[in-house]
């Protein structure tokens, strides 16, 4: 039975990001919109226990914000204006949350400032999911965040898509915003969901329009790519009771292979216009080899080496490192991938993936101990209930 927690929990996660998004649109104020909708949020705990849950809970919370806004700036007549002109849902304007996305991207900001301020608005995104995708604590988010929307305020950004010759600049942070958008929907960090099917389809969204934005652009096309290409698995990512399912485990009769194949055109397409490959190109090149192969035992893990080391020297990360170390253990054994990942333990010690991974190369190299040990950790680290079901059956086996 669904609780009223539950269906606001899930009201808010769907829809808090939109409504935030439409209030800044016309406000112009990233802190008053925000504030609106944890007051309509606030509202729903105290009425909806007592009331029911509306049948349009999205619409409830947008009328609520709305209300309040009135309230709140009732002296202000030009935000009085404005509110009164919203309706939910918002007419549809294909470009609005781009606009707001170039918004939050604008180079007076710091990158870390961007990208926090366009996940925590345009997404929806809590502080927790953004610190868990940036590796930080809680209160950096929270402080990167209230600096950014403070500097857009003084500043007087303008709420437009930039100008042909400004989009350069903020190219990069705007791809990696929609970026790792994708990566919290793929595989949630937080929240009790293992999936979060609406970052996704946001995630693909917003790379469609950058690409028709900017059409000669290869790292958007790279990253669109890159975005199909992992959603043509999503039949069979999770078990019928909604456990993870590995890559080597899928059943790949229940991939979409017109997507796989429509996905590489576009990659093979732009790959022979721009013969030097990004980050994002580089990583849907990765992706493909996977959707490719026939196969777990057919799939060419040399060339996915091959691959991330170009990518680690265009773009190095630690967790790049750790992703080019799994593939070395299939390349060329545990032992040479052991060495790799544990030269990684200071700079993620706090990532799920790496305690994991080293779980499974001790355990391959019998040491069975250190194996569990590290799994534990993977668990204490991990708030996907699917990541946490499968790590929780690797410590029992």
């Amino acid at each position: 039975m669904v609780t009223t927690q539950d269906a606001l929990a899930r009201t808010v996660r769907e829809h808090a990001g939109r409504l935030a998004a439409a209030l800044v649109s016309l406000l112009g104020d990233f802190s008053a919109a925000e504030d609106l909708v944890q007051d309509a949020v606030e509202a729903a705990l105290k009425h909806w226990p007592v009331e029911g849950v509306p049948e349009r809970p999205d619409a409830w919370l947008f009328t609520v914000a709305r209300r309040r806004g009135l309230d709140v700036l009732r002296r202000e007549a030009t935000y009085r204006a404005k509110l009164a002109q919203v309706q939910w849902p918002v007419p549809p304007e294909p470009d609005d949350r781009l606009r707001l996305l170039f918004t939050c991207c604008h180079p007076a900001l710091s990158r870390e400032a961007q990208v926090a301020l366009t996940l925590r608005v345009v997404c929806g995104l809590t502080t927790a999911q953004i610190a868990a995708a940036f590796l930080v604590p809680e209160a950096t988010v929270a402080q990167r965040i209230t600096r950014a929307k403070r500097k857009i305020a003084e500043a007087g950004i303008p709420y437009r898509v930039p100008r042909d010759e400004e989009l350069p600049a903020r190219l990069n942070q705007v791809l990696t915003v929609v970026y790792l958008m994708f990566n919290e929907g793929y595989l949630s960090s937080s929240g009790g969901q293992a999936h979060r099917r609406d970052l996704v389809d946001d995630a693909e969204w917003l790379a469609s329009l950058l690409a028709g934005l900017m059409p000669e652009e290869p790292e958007v096309a790279g990253l669109l790519a890159l975005i199909r290409l992992h959603r043509a698995r999503g039949a069979a990512r999770f078990s019928p009771d909604g456990r993870l399912v590995l890559l080597k485990d899928q059943d790949r009769r229940l991939w979409d292979h017109e997507a796989i194949d429509a996905a590489i055109r576009l990659l093979t397409r732009t790959a022979r216009r721009h013969h030097a490959p990004g980050p994002y190109q580089l990583q849907a090149a990765i992706a493909a080899c996977h959707a490719e192969a026939p196969n777990w035992e057919e799939t060419d893990w040399p060339q996915i080496v091959v691959l991330y080391d170009m990518l680690l020297a265009l773009a190095p990360s630690a967790v790049t490192r750790l992703h080019r170390a799994i593939a070395v253990r299939h390349a060329r054994g545990p032992e040479e991938a052991m060495a790799e990942v544990e030269k990684l333990g200071e700079a993620l010690d706090r990532y799920a993936l790496y305690h994991a991974t080293r779980a499974e190369l001790l355990r391959e190299l019998g040491r069975t101990e250190e194996a569990r040990a590290a799994g534990r950790r993977a668990l204490e680290l991990t708030g996907n209930p699917a990541q946490q079901a499968l790590l929780e059956e690797r410590l029992l086996s």
